[in-house]
């Protein structure tokens, strides 16, 4: 399927944490932000738990290397001097996302 569309796939030795940079970067944000400080009970709530963090972490969450925006940037720019500020908590407090209130 990868061949057909012109990708490359190239194979990851085995017991080489180095050998795939962007997976290690991602698995050690997770766990340092979000599974090390909760009690994960089941898969269940393992999988419900990365969704949520996930969905912060591509559509809130600041990048350095973007210039301090997320990956996927709210529609349009606010001028938080101006706007009231509304905070959502995320995993249950664990993580706080802040928009403008309507």
């Amino acid at each position: 399927m990868f061949t057909a569309d012109g990708i490359d796939v190239i194979k990851t030795p085995p017991q080489a944490p180095r050998a795939n940079a962007f997976a290690e970067r991602w698995v050690g944000t997770v766990r340092r932000e979000c599974t090390d400080l909760m009690l994960i009970v089941n898969e269940r709530h393992l999988a419900t738990v990365l969704a949520d963090y996930t969905s912060h972490y591509n559509d809130h969450r600041p990048h350095r290397s973007l210039g301090q925006q997320p990956p996927n940037p709210p529609p349009r720019i606010v001028d938080v001097t101006a706007a009231r500020i509304k905070r959502r908590p995320i995993l249950d407090g664990l993580i706080n996302e802040y928009s403008q209130a309507a």
